[in-house]
């Protein structure tokens, strides 16, 4: 996998087109033009060689371009094809923050082909860029929580959460999913105009219930509560048992992040894992700035580590 992720999405799909582009060799002239013995006859002209070269790439390109839909950004706003030094790093993090190299390389390669599948069949996106969402489906289930339950803070369609089901059973889990999100036509952030998804597609409840049918049983029997996080009634409604993993994606400012990083401390069960989405993103300070305040208190968190712009935190037991 890793000798297809190396350059920009116009070479990572055919790297032959790359090859045809940049070298430009004779013996790849000859390929294409030349006689059965490989030599190019004298009779043709100079020129002719590279016009017929320019018409292999532009067969080539026509070739390339369904690939590329599998991978680019279109109709989802991120490319799902990493560079392989991004690949390699978060292979890496995961490996440190885990313990488990040979762990973290399965988990990579299987969670990247999960998130390309679901994109592929539900209705909507998984927010975030690729390794970000790659890192956090394949650190959870490395992490070994201590119970099946998970409680997601901010899900927009649900298609995170499906895929994580899935990651835990491949590790012989049995999960429970609970999720927390306004469902409100799209993507809220506080301080931030927000207009319609990329996708098209309007964040509601059909629209998670939809993509967490394709994680079978475990999706279709999801938890779903319509509301905000630091509503103290939703709240109420989910605090009815302790949770070993907490997703907190929601609100991102640095409040909204102190009231969820709270209220997890409170939830999550001994030895449990709360994971803080885009921790350390230089587009929202704010969850760093509301982790460093947080860890400054009397806590029973403990920072295990970042990988891919997510930190994550254990309970003490």
């Amino acid at each position: 996998m890793r000798a297809l992720l190396t350059s920009r999405v116009a070479r990572r799909v055919l790297r032959p087109v790359a090859d045809l582009i940049d070298q430009r060799i004779e013996r790849q002239v000859r390929r294409i033009v030349g006689t059965p013995s490989g030599k190019i006859p004298a009779k043709v002209p100079a020129g002719a060689a590279d016009e017929a070269l320019l018409q292999e790439l532009k067969k080539l390109r026509a070739r390339q371009r369904p690939l590329e839909l599998f991978f680019d950004g279109t109709g989802r706003g991120a490319s799902r094809l990493p560079s392989a030094p991004h690949l390699n790093r978060t292979i890496s993090e995961l490996a440190e923050v885990t313990g488990d190299r040979e762990g973290a390389e399965r988990n990579t390669a299987q969670a990247f082909r999960l998130l390309i599948a679901m994109e592929a069949l539900g209705v909507g996106r998984i927010a975030g860029g690729t390794m970000n969402i790659v890192g956090k489906l394949s650190a959870v289930p490395l992490l070994d929580p201590p119970n099946e339950e998970i409680l997601e803070i901010g899900t927009l369609y649900g298609m995170f959460g499906a895929a994580l089901i899935r990651m835990m059973e491949r590790a012989g889990r049995d999960p429970s999913l609970t999720i927390v999100d306004p469902l409100a036509g799209l993507q809220l952030q506080p301080g931030t105009t927000m207009g319609g998804d990329v996708t098209g597609t309007p964040v509601r409840e059909a629209a998670v219930r939809t993509n967490l049918a394709l994680a079978g049983a475990a999706g279709a029997a999801a938890r779903i509560q319509q509301g905000f996080s630091e509503d103290p009634e939703i709240r109420a409604l989910v605090s009815d048992r302790a949770y070993g993993v907490i997703i907190v994606d929601g609100d991102h400012s640095a409040a909204g992040v102190a009231a969820d990083l709270e209220w997890a401390e409170q939830i999550v069960a001994p030895g449990g894992i709360v994971v803080l989405d885009d921790f350390g993103h230089p587009k929202w300070p704010g969850i760093k700035e509301a982790f460093e305040k947080h860890m400054t208190r009397d806590t029973k968190l403990r920072f295990l580590g970042q990988v891919a712009h997510s930190g994550y935190l254990r309970a003490e037991a």
